[in-house]
Formats: structure tokens, C-alpha cells, sequence
């Protein structure tokens, strides 16, 4: 491809591939409070009640190009509003019954000052720079009123706006009267209810009269041609009626309006132009099957391919009242795990909720046990007839579906076997994952996929090896969970990689540091640490200690000059980031839970035995923090981490503490798999959520696991390298996490396995980050949101996590010059898109369309900073990491890259053939590079 051709590729990408969204901007009005900034952030401009707490310079900062706008009410105000005491009772016109709200006159010379000051001007301050302008036309709800006056109230008060704050942009929801009056002062005009409404005083959703919107449409049509304003149509369906939703919006669209289809209070995320993805589950459990949530089977075994999938776990326990705001528009369907009968007392209501979510539409998957007895209405809407009848032995085998037998081969049904009597009709409907027939004939179905959802009962889930602590999945949880929850493919939020490589990190606990080592003279761990690891492998690492272990007022405190010493010189290094590893290393971090050994016995030490010291979470956290920073960080290096301790499963409080202190925490999870228990159950979430606090899962497991809980083999840490390998293929699972103790580094044959596994490490093709850098992209991942716009994508982030997995047949992305998209590459389980930062759009092409015409970044071991796009289809790129630069760019005929600056040069590696992918090397960890194209 020429240059000029090249030059007209780059200007109509750059110029088309926004076009629809400056002319015709995606719009969303949503009143709720549960939406994050990121999937409000999918839309050009999104009206929220500012009440509720969102911050529009937060907001702008993390999705340039969107805006939000408040909502205020210029005729009408409600009494909870703070101004409303201040209104004098002369103004108040009429009372809205229906919304319980007061109408004020617009024709005092006071109101629009009293407007701008009171409801504006707090919400400019705010930050807030457009505005939607609500009931404009109230004043016809009063017995009496001048129009003319009122209209001209009306313009006073924009007009008023436009004076006091300059750069304000507005939406009118109707007072079509007066657009040609104020066009020049406003952005766009809504109106509601074009093809479906809700009646407020029969509080009930109903299509619109063919004459009412004929009559809307007219007027907005004047306005859209005499006026050269966009127009938006606000309509109202019933939130579970999501194809309802998505028709209307499709109508709406096709009229050449912008759209917005939502519930009567738009507290749900309705569609428009851009549908959110919903990206949550809903997790029922039993809290009284386990001691605690970590424990239990769905956090063990399900979130892990739940996560993976792209969707985001919410659990609610039964016990207590269940959530009554699940909807389609966040939320992909409900799963229930339970390990038997739930409590007796709680049969009616979880019996109704579950039928309430069916009778919506809401894919439900039922596994293990159903929990609940059957009632008529619930055996009906299930299509079941039984689920405990007792077959007649011998049981034959009748269906058994490719997603069986996935970890194990199901077994012969056992002497009380019960499996669900499913109705004739829902026989015909579902399809049959495990079932056998009885002595009599009798269909008995252990698993399936139905109208409703699907089930998979006990003990087809996952089946325990007898004599081991090992299990399997019998069931392939990624393929139930697609089928029964009808999860469709969009691109996943990944927190393994980055710019098309595999993450590597590795993080120490402090355990250990003054142990001794088998080297001449006896060295402390902490100091062998340092020579023989940190010296010697210049990758990131996180280093933590214990305080109580090398401070003076610790356990050892005739050798704390010596550690302190040697952690100074730790955490004094370049390639060590500093955390926390407590101060008296917890046990248990959670006292209202008593499990494993903290159940069997009250004389199990909970922390180190620190004379005179009662455990104290502060002290833990915050303490071990201060001390860090008072004596050992170098001045100005910051304490970013926290690394859990003991059972590493921190209460609620515990998370709240590390928040509060501005701390990332992470360690749990326990990920382990090997070829000696080489299943999914070992493999575990991205991490878990407790009061509103998020807890980070460390990728994988420590050397405490491989080496019997440090019993020996002391070697058996460079068994990690199976969990590296089986964590990649043939789903890339985890990131590379080098992760261990101090003591590691006190033995001969712990220190050389831990040498087998850093040479594994550096002889891949892995992008090196710091454990701060991986906690903030998996916090990214439950903030993350994906927006489906036509045959486009768009995604928003708070801008950490910048890779996105496609899963097979969704197509290649295509790179484009304003598209947000820095590249991509092949992986085992799907394209990894590289995004420039925290938004894009993007699109697809057939594995078999032409090859791309821009260059684009294939892979690399560093994060992209500045990415231009230049006019002849070349452009100019920084890329900064930890370690000499490594990359690989897809150049097209004509284009070459060059280091834009001598004193950062890049070299090419020699290729054997003449592919478009060029490999290139740096000695240097950053680069700003250009790629520069020409006639052929």
C-alpha cells in the first residue's frame, strides 16, 4: 500500500470510526446507584441523579470523550430536596399527585436566580458541566396558568444558565415551545414515552397510542430538521423484559432517534445505542454448609471458570433475605450450590424468589442439591415431578453428554440414588446431560439443560477421590455454565496479561527472615535472600517482612540491628517494591470463624507468642505499615502492599482497615494444580469480596504446599513450574507468580528449586509487572465494563487492566486509528487485545479478510504509554517496563520501526523469513519508538 493510500486508510479511520457517536451520541439516563463509572462511561453522555454520589471529575478523567450530566427538575421539586424550604409558598403552583412532587411558577423575576443558585451552582461546583433539564412543561398541571408567561419563565432560566456558566451544556426533556427560542443555548431535547410508557397513576407499563406518537413524532422530527438539534426518545419497559427492551430501542434507532429503553424509575441500565453487557452472577449458598464463605463449594471450585468466562460473582446467602434488585441489565443469571437441605424456615421464601426469577426470564442453574422441597407451583414452572423418588435398581445408563466426563467419568449410580422425574414435555424440551433408566422405565436425569436454566446434581458436580483431599469435576463447569446461564461471547477483561505476554511477578512473605541459612557462616534468610535471588534475577519482586521478627521490640531483638540492616538494603533496591507481612503473623484473621485446626483444638497459637500482646487488626495492619516506613523504606519509596498472613482469609474489617489505609492486599487462593492432582478445583478465583471489600488471590500458591507445609522435600517448590505450565494451556488460567517464604532461601535445595523456577521464568516470553501493578488490574477487572454498539464493542476501565481475551469465533479485532486498540495476538484460548489505555471500541473481521493495512503492536514486554497515530498510516509509541524491552510489531510493506531517540536505541532480531512480524530488543527498560511508512 502507497503512502497516500495509506494516508486516506488512516484519515477515514480516524474520522468514521467516531462519527455516529459526535453526531448521534450514545445516551443513558439511569437514576440508580449501583452502575459503576466505568459502565456509565460506555456512553458519550450519561444523566444520573447526582445525589447519588458520582463524582464527574472522577468520571471524565477515567473515560475522556464521555460526560456525565445531572438530572435536575426545573418545575417541579420534590420535598426531600434541600432547597425546598427555601421556596417561597407563592411560587408553588400546583402538587403533582402522581410523583408527589410541587410545581413552581416560572414567571417570578426571582426563580431563575433562585435556580441557578440553589440547584445549579452546587452541582457546577461539583464539577458537573451539562445538565438535564426536567419537567418543562409541569406549569399545565395547574388549574390556572398564563403559557406564554410561563414559557416565558422558561427562557429566562436557560438563559440565566448560559450567563452564570459559561460552557454549561443542556438536554430539555420536552418544552418543545420554546427550542427555537434557546437552540443556540442547548445541546439536544428529549421526550418520553414514543412507542412504550408507564401510566403512574395505574402504575403499570403500556404501549403508546399510534396518535400520541405520531404527534411526538412530529415534534421531534421539527426539532431534529428546523432546529439542526439530536433528538433522544426516553421509553419504558418492564426491566426483565429484556427483548422487549432491545426491540423497542431497535425501533426508536431506525426513526433516526437516539435511544433510551428503561424501567419506569430508570434505576436499571436500560439499552440504547450501546447495550451493556451484564456481567454479574448471582451465587445462592448455604452460609451453614461451611464456616465461612471461602469454604464453601462455589467459591472453591465454580468462580474460578465463572471469572474466567468474564462475569463477576455476587454471593447471597440464604439464610438471610435475598436480594430483590437481580435484573437483566447487570445481572447474566442465578446459580445455586447447596450441599443439602437449607434451613426449614427459610423454604417459602427461597421457593418464591426462585420462581420469581424463572417467571422473569432469568436463567437459573441449580447444582449439588436443590436445596428447597418442591410445591406445586415451583414443581410446575421446573417441569419436574419428582425429585427424590427412588428408582427401581438395576439403573442403565441412558444419556451422557461431551460435558460429561470432563475431570472424571461419572460414576454407577449408588444404592440411594435419586435423580429429578422430569414432566413429557420437559423431557422433550431440555437436553440431557446424565440420565438413566430404571427397572420399571422410569427416566431419571441427574443433569441438563432446560427452558429455565439446568441442573447438575450430586454427585455429578464434582466427585471426591477416595483417600485423598483431591477432587474432579465430573462436569465441565465452562460449557454448563455457558448452556444453562445462555452466556454469549464478548471480549473478556483479562488479568493475565498484558500487551499479548504473560504476566510474571514474584512476591515474598516475611516468614523466616532470621532464619539461618546452610551456607558458610550461617547467614541470616534475609540476607541469602538478597545475594542469591534479588542480585541475581533484576525482575520486580515484593518483599515483605514480618515487624515482630527483625524489630528491636520483636522476638529477636539482639540480632534486630543485623535484620533491619539487611531489610534496608531489601527494600533500598530497584527492583523491590515494599509490603507488609503484619506484625505478629495471624493465624487466623477472623475470629468469629473457627475452621481446620482453629475448630479441632483452642490451644492453636493465633499469631506469633509476642509477650503482652493481645491481637489487635490496627496494630497488624497499620502498625506493621508505620513501622516499615519509620525504619526501613528508603525515604519517599512508598509501603504499597499488604500480604495476608496464616489462613490468608482476612474479615470484612480486616479488608476495610487495608482499604482505609490506602494499602493493595493480596495473598489466598491457594492455586496449586499439578500433574499429580491435575484438576480445575485446585485452580481458584481471582480473589473474593467481604463487606464491600475486595481481597486478592495471589496467581498461585507458596513453596508451604510443594513442600508438605515445610516438612520436606525442601526441593518441592520447583513443582510450581507444572502449575505455571497447567495454569496456561489449554486455558491461560493464572499469571506467573514466583511466590514464597524467607525461609526459601535458608536450605540448599529450597534455594535450588527456587532457581529451577526463576530459570523457568526467564526463559519464557512473559511481561514482568510488581504485585501492585497485578492487584490493581484485577480490582480493574470487577470494575470493567463491555458495551455492545451495532457490529461494535466498546470497553471502559479505570485504565490498570488493558487486555481483553476474544474467545474462538469471535473474529480478529481490527486495528484502527481511532479505535483505542494498540494490537493483538494469537493466544491457545482465543486473540488478546492490547488497549491503549482504559477505552475503546472495537470491531471484527473474518479470520480469512486481508491482512491489516496499519501497523499495529503484536506483543511486548512493557506498558505502552503514549500511542499517535500518524497521518501516512505510521505513528509513534513509548513503551516502559522493568526489564530490557522486548517486542514484536506487524509492520506492512513500506513501513519500518526506529527508536525515536539515540539515546534509547532498539535493534531488530535477525528474521529466517520475511514475515510482516518483526521481533525487536532494547538494553534499555524504555523506548519511544516510531513507526514510519512509505511508498513501496
Amino acid at each position: 500500500m502507497n503512502a497516500f493510500l495509506r494516508s486516506c486508510v488512516f484519515c477515514w479511520a480516524l474520522l468514521c470510526s467516531w462519527c455516529i457517536p459526535a453526531a448521534e451520541p450514545a445516551v443513558a439516563v439511569y437514576y440508580g446507584s449501583k452502575a459503576s463509572l466505568s459502565e456509565l462511561g460506555l456512553y458519550d453522555i450519561a444523566v444520573v441523579e447526582p445525589d447519588h454520589g458520582y463524582d464527574p471529575v472522577r468520571f471524565r478523567q477515567q473515560s475522556p470523550g464521555s460526560e456525565l450530566y445531572a438530572y435536575a427538575s426545573v418545575a417541579e421539586v420534590l420535598p426531600d430536596r434541600a432547597y425546598f424550604r427555601k421556596i417561597p409558598a407563592e411560587w408553588k403552583l400546583a402538587r403533582n399527585g402522581a410523583w408527589r412532587s410541587i410545581v413552581i411558577d416560572q414567571t417570578p423575576a426571582q426563580w431563575p436566580a433562585f435556580f441557578a443558585d440553589e440547584v445549579i451552582a452546587p452541582l457546577w461546583d461539583k464539577g458537573f458541566r451539562g445538565f438535564f433539564l426536567d419537567t418543562l412543561d409541569s406549569y399545565r398541571l395547574a388549574a390556572n396558568f398564563d403559557e406564554a408567561a410561563q414559557q416565558e419563565g422558561l427562557v429566562r432560566v436557560i438563559d440565566t444558565l448560559h450567563q452564570r456558566f459559561p460552557g454549561i451544556r443542556l438536554i430539555l426533556n420536552r418544552g418543545f415551545e420554546i427550542v427555537p427560542r434557546v437552540r443556540d443555548k442547548i445541546q439536544m431535547v428529549a421526550a418520553e414515552s414514543l412507542y412504550r410508557g408507564w401510566d403512574a397513576n395505574l402504575k403499570r407499563y403500556v404501549d403508546i397510542p399510534a396518535k400520541d406518537r405520531e404527534w411526538l413524532l412530529q415534534q421531534l422530527q421539527a426539532i431534529r430538521e428546523r432546529d439542526k438539534l439530536p433528538v433522544l426518545a426516553i421509553d419504558y419497559v418492564a426491566p426483565h423484559d429484556r427483548d422487549a427492551t432491545r426491540d423497542t430501542a431497535r425501533r426508536i434507532a431506525l426513526l433516526g432517534i437516539i435511544p433510551w429503553v428503561s424501567d419506569a424509575d430508570l434505576q436499571t441500565l436500560g439499552i440504547g445505542s450501546v447495550e451493556t453487557v451484564a456481567r454479574r452472577v448471582l451465587v445462592l449458598y448455604n452460609g451453614a454448609d461451611d464456616p465461612a464463605l471461602n469454604y464453601s463449594s462455589a467459591h472453591r471450585f465454580l468462580e474460578m471458570p465463572i471469572n474466567y468466562m468474564g462475569y463477576i460473582v455476587d454471593y447471597a446467602d440464604v439464610r438471610s433475605p435475598l436480594p430483590a434488585d437481580v435484573v437483566r441489565d447487570r445481572y447474566a443469571g442465578v446459580v445455586s450450590w447447596f450441599g443439602g437441605a437449607i434451613p426449614d424456615a427459610r423454604f417459602k421464601d427461597v421457593r418464591a424468589w426462585l420462581m420469581r426469577q424463572m417467571q422473569q426470564g432469568m436463567p437459573v442453574l441449580m447444582m449439588d442439591a436443590p436445596g428447597i422441597p418442591l410445591d406445586r407451583t415451583l414443581m410446575t414452572t421446573l417441569g419436574v415431578r419428582s425429585m427424590e423418588a427412588a428408582p427401581a435398581f438395576p439403573l442403565k445408563k441412558a444419556e451422557q453428554s461431551p460435558l460429561m466426563g470432563f475431570e472424571a467419568e461419572p460414576a454407577d449410580p449408588a444404592h440411594d440414588y435419586s435423580g429429578w422425574l422430569l414432566t413429557p414435555q420437559m423431557l422433550q424440551q431440555s437436553r440431557q446431560l446424565l440420565s438413566f433408566d430404571d427397572a420399571k422405565g422410569q427416566r431419571f436425569v441427574s443433569a441438563a439443560i432446560t427452558p429455565w436454566g439446568g441442573f447438575a446434581m450430586s454427585p455429578y458436580v464434582v466427585a471426591d477421590i477416595p483417600g485423598t483431599e483431591q477432587s474432579r469435576w465430573v462436569v465441565d463447569p465452562f460449557k454448563l455454565l455457558k448452556q444453562a446461564l445462555r452466556l454469549p461471547d464478548f471480549p473478556v477483561p483479562d488479568v493475565t496479561t498484558e500487551n499479548g505476554r504473560r504476566l510474571l511477578m514474584a512476591h515474598v512473605d516475611g516468614d523466616g527472615f532470621p532464619s539461618r541459612a546452610e551456607a558458610p557462616g550461617a547467614p541470616f534468610a534475609g540476607e541469602m535472600l538478597r545475594r542469591e535471588i534479588l542480585e541475581r534475577y533484576r525482575i520486580p519482586h515484593t518483599i515483605s517482612v514480618i515487624e515482630a521478627e527483625v524489630s528491636p521490640q520483636g522476638l529477636y531483638p539482639r540480632w534486630a540491628d543485623q535484620l533491619e540492616g539487611i531489610a534496608r538494603r531489601i527494600f533500598a533496591m530497584p527492583n523491590v517494591e515494599i509490603a507488609s507481612h503484619s506484625y505478629s503473623h495471624p493465624y487466623l484473621w477472623d475470629r468469629t470463624v473457627s475452621h481446620g485446626l482453629f475448630a479441632e483444638s483452642k490451644e492453636v497459637d493465633l499469631n506469633l507468642n509476642i509477650p503482652g500482646y493481645q491481637m489487635d487488626l490496627r496494630r497488624e495492619i497499620e502498625g506493621s505499615v508505620d513501622y516499615i516506613r519509620r525504619r526501613l523504606a528508603p525515604e519517599g519509596k512508598p509501603v504499597k502492599v499488604f500480604l495476608w498472613t496464616g489462613d490468608t482469609a482476612p474479615s470484612a474489617e480486616a479488608l476495610a482497615i487495608s482499604d482505609a489505609a490506602g494499602l493493595l492486599n493480596m495473598n489466598g487462593g491457594d492455586t496449586s494444580i499439578t500433574r499429580s492432582n491435575p484438576s480445575l478445583t485446585e485452580v481458584k478465583s481471582w480473589g473474593i469480596r467481604k463487606g464491600g471489600h475486595l481481597q486478592i488471590y495471589a496467581p498461585v500458591t507458596n513453596e508451604n504446599i510443594y513442600t508438605n507445609l515445610w516438612h520436606g522435600p525442601f526441593y518441592g517448590f520447583e513443582r510450581v513450574i507444572e502449575t505455571f505450565e497447567m495454569t496456561d494451556a489449554p486455558r491461560r488460567l493464572k499469571a506467573v507468580d514466583i511466590y514464597y517464604h524467607s525461609y526459601s532461601a535458608s536450605k540448599q535445595a529450597s534455594l535450588k528449586a527456587l532457581h529451577k523456577a526463576y530459570g523457568w521464568a526467564m526463559s519464557q516470553r512473559l511481561h514482568p509487572v510488581y504485585a501492585s501493578e497485578y492487584i490493581r488490574k484485577v480490582a480493574d477487572f470487577y470494575e470493567f465494563a463491555i458495551g455492545r454498539e451495532g457490529d461494535a464493542w466498546r470497553l471502559r476501565g479505570p485504565g490498570q487492566l488493558r487486555t481483553l481475551r476474544l474467545p474462538p469465533g469471535m473474529g480478529v479485532p481490527v486495528v484502527d486509528a481511532g479505535s483505542g486498540i494498540a494490537g493483538y495476538v494469537k493466544g491457545v484460548d482465543g486473540y488478546y487485545l492490547h488497549l491503549v489505555n482504559g477505552a475503546a471500541r472495537v470491531k471484527m473481521r473474518e479470520e480469512a479478510a486481508a491482512a491489516a493495512a496499519l501497523p499495529y503492536l503484536v506483543d511486548a514486554n512493557a506498558r505502552l504509554g503514549e500511542w499517535q497515530p500518524q497521518p501516512d498510516g505510521g505513528l509513534r509509541l513509548t513503551l516502559e517496563g522493568h526489564v530490557p524491552l522486548e517486542l514484536r510489531m506487524y509492520l506492512p510493506p513500506g513501513c519500518s520501526l526506529s527508536s525515536a531517540s539515540t539515546a534509547n536505541p532498539i535493534s531488530a532480531v535477525p528474521a529466517s523469513d520475511r514475515s510482516a512480524i518483526r521481533s525487536f530488543r532494547s538494553a534499555h527498560n524504555r523506548a519511544q519508538l516510531q513507526a514510519q511508512c512509505r511508498a513501496l
